[in-house]
């Protein structure tokens, strides 16, 4: 009974090593293709606001406040709030850029949350 055990737990194991091999190169794959750009659909696809181009880009808070605003207010699908859905698509943004973002840039869009709060009257 007891060599029985031992060669049903080493067939156990030799199976479990081979799919581990192949689930690891899948997952490695489709890794890379598909969650290499996800936020970046999610900003140009959102449910929650259609967004103008290169909003975050704009050289000015006021400016990417209002487009924010804008976006929030015009849109259907929204499931909150205008302010609480530009809000957090902006500090999606902020997040989702982590350390790649420039510092200037950075300091443009936490202006830009400020600049928002006071466009939608919540000082």
């Amino acid at each position: 009974m007891a060599t029985r055990r031992k060669t049903s737990a080493r067939k156990t194991t030799a199976r479990k090593s081979k799919t581990r091999k192949t689930t690891a190169r899948r997952k490695t794959s489709a890794r890379k293709t598909s969650s290499r750009r996800w936020s970046q659909r999610v900003t140009e696809r959102s449910d929650a606001l259609d967004l103008d181009r290169g909003v975050f880009k704009q050289t000015s808070a006021k400016k990417i406040a209002a487009s924010l605003k804008r976006s929030a207010e015009r849109s259907k699908r929204r499931k909150t709030g205008a302010y609480r859905s530009a809000l957090s698509m902006l500090t999606f943004y902020i997040n989702r850029a982590g350390k790649t973002l420039p510092q200037a840039q950075r300091t443009r869009l936490e202006r830009a949350k400020l600049e928002l709060k006071h466009q939608f009257g919540r000082e």
